[in-house]
């Protein structure tokens, strides 16, 4: 179950892959049965479109790996083969590694979580420290739960920042720097588990498509907006990982032409002036008490003009961005994420109105813009989704 150096980590596929229509096909049975109960085959077939060959192999493949259980029954007065969702035991777990916190979660294969907690790192953590505690909060976790550890297929690690899928490591261009150069090999020693790793903007869009309100949405922007500004692609109902696995770089798009050096070493780029970070400093002048994340959310609810007009700026900016991006790839839906969604409509009115300016009008309508359905919880589902990916799939 360990990466193969040279190989791209587990989880991440070819978005074109007959592998990656497998697991499509897969999912939606999963959905189906966790949505309606034991089903006959011809039943699964009808409420998922799939054709009955099609579900045959696919529970046939899932009955070989205990993922579901099947037994002859009676439907119409004609034999049929009855399908439930079987409780293997085996645990997927989800981690979210934050500017300032790590969320676990524990999962089934049937998508039903079992355990979730947080922890607060320090801002500018030191990551083998902060690794190593979430692996001991982990193993808190399996304890407390009763569960062996042989029962945990893998564990799934969301990181702020680029990863390159050959090798699994972090990248230059991390919002927090101290990832850069981090090995998933570094991961799997300190958490003594198996390890597939992605960036959190992926699995905020991936978790919106396979646990959240939004399931069966096909093309999908996820924009999570925090300190760094990034999105995850979910293209024909699959996540689009694109040559490298550098994709979704959202807040290093120019948008002001003689703007500020980016610490990516581009001049302007959307980072530069619509982050949290920029819309803290912007507000924090003349100011002598620090300002914080919590203080834009509380300011802006109580409709302080200063607030306001920041979060305007940068959420037109920001739609001016998705507007590129959706002339391009046509989503049905955008969902933005991050710690300013409280704000609501005071953020997705300026990101609709940037949108528009920027976007062809028939796509400019058509564009759903909503908050993500899952809050902060979005990229620690989505890393548990990702080791559920494996195993349906059979890559663990």
């Amino acid at each position: 179950m360990t990466a193969t150096p040279g190989l791209p980590p587990r989880g991440a596929r070819n978005p074109g892959s007959q592998g990656a229509l497998r697991h499509l096909n897969q999912e939606r049975l999963v959905e189906f049965l966790l949505a309606n109960g034991p089903s006959t085959q011809a039943e699964l077939a009808r409420g998922t479109g799939l054709s009955t060959a099609t579900v045959s192999n696919i529970v046939r493949d899932m009955a070989v790996k205990g993922v579901v259980a099947t037994s002859p029954v009676t439907s119409s007065g004609r034999r049929a083969l009855l399908v439930q969702l079987t409780d293997t035991g085996d645990i997927a777990v989800g981690v979210d590694f934050g500017r300032r916190h790590v969320r676990i979660v524990l999962s089934t294969l049937g998508y039903e979580v079992i355990a979730e907690e947080a922890m607060a790192l320090p801002l500018g953590y030191d990551v083998p420290g902060a690794v190593l505690q979430a692996a001991a909060l982990l193993d808190r976790m399996l304890v407390a739960g009763a569960h062996d550890r042989l029962s945990v297929l893998a564990v799934g690690i969301g990181i702020p920042g680029p990863i390159d899928r050959r090798t699994g490591t972090v990248l230059q261009g991390a919002i927090l720097p101290e990832w850069v150069g981090v090995r998933l090999r570094d991961l799997e020693e300190a958490f003594r588990f198996p390890v597939v790793v992605d960036n959190d903007a992926n699995l905020g869009a991936l978790a919106e498509v396979t646990w959240g309100a939004n399931r069966g949405v096909r093309n999908l922007i996820f924009v999570k907006i925090g300190t760094g500004i990034g999105a995850g692609l979910i293209l024909n109902g699959l996540p689009y990982y694109g040559f490298l696995g550098i994709t979704g770089e959202l807040g290093h798009t120019p948008v002001a032409e003689q703007g500020v050096i980016c610490r990516c070493g581009n001049r302007g780029c959307l980072e530069t002036i619509a982050s949290t970070s920029v819309m803290i400093e912007t507000l924090g002048h003349g100011v002598n008490a620090p300002v914080s994340t919590a203080d834009i959310l509380q300011r802006g609810r109580e409709r302080d003009p200063a607030v306001l007009r920041v979060v305007s700026d940068a959420g037109t900016a920001i739609g001016q961005a998705i507007g590129n991006i959706a002339n391009v790839i046509n989503p049905e839906l955008v969902l933005i994420g991050g710690p300013l969604v409280g704000l609501g409509d005071a953020l997705l009115g300026p990101i609709r109105r940037g949108i528009q300016r920027n976007a062809i009008p028939v796509i400019a309508e058509t564009t759903i813009v909503r908050i993500s359905s899952l809050g902060d919880r979005a990229e620690s589902l989505g890393a548990a989704a990702l080791v559920i990916q494996g195993a349906l799939d059979g890559n663990e």
